[in-house]
């Protein structure tokens, strides 16, 4: 079998290596086969490489070729151009006789299905003409060396280099050919820098030069800093910014002008901010705000009956229906009759109503007299309900499984802009058995769930705390639902209520959570086996067995979400995420006597819970991006939990979003040594919970070609126990030894990644076990000494979405 393997693997090798990239080039022709920048040493390298027209194929290394040009050269093959010409000819005469009966009015229902169906083929086939077939879509063509792109890249550096203070640099380029490759070199000689040697603002409106001079401080151009084209256009849009916000409706940054004079002596510059005039006035306008004009339009004028005028705190409401609760609405406005114009009211204004969820749009304008403003916001109202039915495919351990979703929204619930949301999901998936003898079972699992959605805290109801907390977004969740979970080894039931409060901050860079009551009651049938392995525990000292007893597990917790700079969205710039969670369970049992819990037989936990998990992306070339990911956790049992945690709240380590080179849950803890097979491999089918947990994963990230993507990961980590585990010698975390008991495990991924959809494999190798024995934990050796290691070494994990 492992000699099919390496026959299979040495042909796909033989096979790609023969597309040599530089084979049918014409004489003039020559490949593009590397780039490089030489001499940036003080401007930002990674903005000059994308300034660069051209870049070489992706290469297998040590080999001349690429898979990408491999599967466009064979799209090529199969692409017939004319084919498509024809078929558009075709069917652009039949879309013209339709569109001919359209205008003549004489089109029937036949017809007009086939005009549709034509223009969706017509869009295909354009697709084809303009990108090709499947194949030259996901790979791509060879890189042809263009010395007119390349004159282009020099100028584009030149002209950033020049917009960056960088007055006297100087840009040329080289390329040497040799067997019909072309290097190219760019060559950068940045010279000194210019430095902002002073600053000033030049305006005759006393107004406006007072607002500037006021806060100066946050001026985007600094003196003694090198100057940047980029610091005064910010600068330029901040004065906007500024004025909009104190009244100066009419203001634009067109009325900004800025004077740079150099010395090229002594490579300063002084910069001269000049603020124009209007045209027909000596000071630009100040405008004030006048009462506000709210309307909620029909959905359309079937359902307009009566018209329903009142007004509100200076608030004139116009609604085609009396439903809408004027309290809560103006609560989202920002806006105040006698107030300055503010366009950051006017945009939180806008923002808050439509985070109600209330209306299709909303639309905010100003009638002006003199310098008056009339504010007037325009609405509609969305559809009552919202039906979401989902199909599709879904993987926490082993294998994807199919799952079914539906959802029902009901919005403005009892007329106080209240949410009302079911939600149903069943599913199945493939995972490890922790007690079956290998392979992959199945788990089956249903959620359903009712909830409440209010836009406001319903707690504490303080005078004035709906428009206090307004800017926030605030809202209540209260929800029922229902779990169920079929696993090998066990069925678990439980029923759960939650009361929430979640609210942001105004630049949603900050998202705060807090569980004011989770409780669950939960129930478990488990299989033979699995109670048999659960007691045989008990007999040790491990009192695992108590977290499947008939249970009432309740908490409060609280939770921080600090995004920078957008982490998660696709972008060119660092960014980072991090997330606070910190967890008191079984807080009511301080209130209430234990013997209620005993005297139903229900058992009951006391413990305290906190994580910490920090994420960063860097981009590090045009394409290349390093991230990491860093997650602590602890959980600490405590009163009457007799040393248990529910299972639920244990921490895991290892599977496709944690340490890769072991299965789901099965690392750990601490040096804990598994139980071997007869082979003396190492036995991880049983999952290990631990009440403390450090991963750290460490990933560079590529593109390849098309929609792959590759990566190269390093994961490490671990879990351990807080006290002796008699069960799981070396599962207690101690500081003379935690650090020689981090697994690590290294690998390679490939991903697809459709924009809307990422679909990962990654194979992830065990290199440091600190099951083993000391001195025997480096394990990597293993991996080359046969094909995928020692059993159990190699683990793939297939995903959905980047691992964090």
């Amino acid at each position: 079998m492992n000699k099919a393997k390496y026959i299979n693997f040495l042909f796909l090798v033989f096979l790609i290596s023969g597309c040599s990239l530089t084979k049918g080039l014409k004489d003039d022709q020559y490949l593009l086969y590397d780039v490089k920048i030489q001499g940036v040493e003080k401007s930002d390298k990674i903005a000059i490489q994308n300034l660069v027209k051209q870049y070489p194929n992706t290469r297998i290394p040590l080999l001349n070729t690429s898979i990408g040009v491999s599967l466009y050269r064979f799209g090529e093959w199969n692409y017939d151009s004319t084919k498509f010409l024809n078929k558009k000819a075709v069917l652009e005469e039949e879309k013209n006789s339709l569109l001919k009966l359209s205008e003549e009015g004489t089109i029937n229902r036949k017809q007009r299905k086939r005009l549709d169906k034509i223009m969706t083929n017509l869009t295909s086939v354009e697709k084809k003409l303009e990108y090709g077939n499947f194949f030259m879509r996901t790979g791509n063509p060879r890189v042809i060396f263009d010395s007119t792109k390349t004159e282009e890249s020099r100028k584009q550096i030149t002209y950033y280099l020049y917009n960056n203070g960088f007055f006297d640099a100087e840009t040329d380029f080289e390329v040497v050919t040799e067997k019909k490759k072309a290097r190219v070199t760019y060559l950068v000689t940045e010279n000194r820098p210019y430095i902002i040697d002073s600053f000033y603002t030049r305006s005759d409106d006393e107004a406006i030069y007072f607002l500037l001079d006021k806060n100066s401080k946050f001026s985007n151009i600094k003196v003694t800093e090198i100057y940047e084209q980029n610091s005064i256009s910010k600068e330029r849009q901040r004065i906007e910014d500024l004025l909009k916000e104190n009244g100066y409706y009419t203001f634009s940054r067109s009325y900004v002008e800025y004077n740079v004079y150099k010395d090229t002596a002594e490579n300063t510059v002084k910069i001269e901010q000049l603020i124009r005039k209007p045209i027909n006035s000596e000071v630009h306008q100040v405008y004030t705000l006048d009462s506000i004009y709210f309307s909620i339009d029909p959905p359309n004028t079937e359902f307009f009956n009566n018209e329903y005028k009142s007004s509100f705190k200076d608030i004139n409401f116009e609604v085609y229906e009396d439903k809408y609760s004027e309290k809560i609405i103006s609560s989202r406005i920002f806006m105040n009759k006698g107030d300055l114009y503010n366009r950051t009211n006017v945009i939180e204004t806008q923002r808050q109503l439509a985070n109600l969820d209330l209306f299709r749009f909303v639309n905010i304008a100003f009638d002006t007299l003199g310098n008056v403003l009339r504010p007037k916001i325009f609405t509609q109202p969305n559809q009552k309900y919202l039906i979401t039915n989902q199909l599709g495919a879904s993987i926490t351990e082993q294998l994807p499984g199919p799952f079914f979703s539906h959802s029902l929204r009901n919005r403005n619930l009892f007329r106080g802009a209240e949410i009302f949301e079911f939600f149903f999901r069943a599913g199945l998936e493939g995972v490890v058995s922790a007690t079956g003898e290998g392979g992959v079972f199945r788990s089956r699992e249903l959620n359903t769930s009712a909830s409440i959605i209010f836009p406001q805290f319903l707690l504490p109801l303080n005078k004035g705390s709906l428009e206090r907390y307004g800017r926030f977004n605030p809202n209540t969740r209260t929800l029922v639902g229902y779990n169920y979970v079929n696993r090998p080894e066990y069925i678990r039931e439980s029923l759960n209520g939650i009361i929430s409060y979640n609210w942001n901050t105004r630049n949603l860079r900050q998202q705060f959570s807090i569980n004011a009551l989770d409780a669950n009651f939960i129930r478990s049938n488990l299989s033979d086996d699995f109670r048999l392995l659960l007691e045989d525990l008990q007999n040790q000292g491990n009192n695992l067995i108590n977290s499947f007893l008939p249970s009432y597990v309740s908490s409060i917790s609280g939770q921080v979400v600090i995004n920078f700079n957008q982490y998660g969205v696709f972008q060119k710039n660092k960014a980072s995420l991090l997330r606070l969670f910190l967890e008191s369970g079984g807080t009511t049992l301080n209130f209430v006597n234990s013997e209620f819990y005993e005297n139903r037989n229900l058992s009951y936990f006391q413990f305290l819970k906190f994580q910490a998990d920090f994420r960063r992306f860097m981009p590090i070339s045009r394409k290349q991006i390093f991230a990491y990911r860093l997650n602590l956790g602890l959980a600490k049992p405590y009163g009457a939990s007799n040393g248990v945690l529910p299972y639920e709240k244990y921490f895991f380590a290892g599977g496709s979003t944690g340490i890769r080179a072991w299965q789901p849950r099965r690392l750990g803890p601490g040096s804990n040594t598994p139980n071997t097979f007869n082979d003396g491999t190492f036995d991880y089918r049983f999952e290990q919970p631990g009440e403390i947990l450090f991963e750290g994963m460490f990933e560079l990230r590529s593109k390849l070609y098309g929609y792959f993507d590759g990566a190269f990961f390093i994961d490490i980590g671990n879990t351990w126990t807080f006290n002796e585990d008699l069960t799981r010698p070396g599962a207690n975390f101690e500081f003379n030894r935690f650090y020689k008991e981090i697994a690590v495990g290294t690998g390679l991924g490939l991903r697809m990644d459709f924009e809307f959809l990422v679909l990962r494999l990654d194979m992830g190798v065990k290199a440091v076990d600190p099951a083993r024995d000391v001195g025997e934990r480096f394990i990597l050796g293993d991996f080359f000494k046969s094909f995928l290691g020692e059993r159990g070494q190699t683990v793939f994990n297939i995903g959905i979405g980047y691992p964090f």
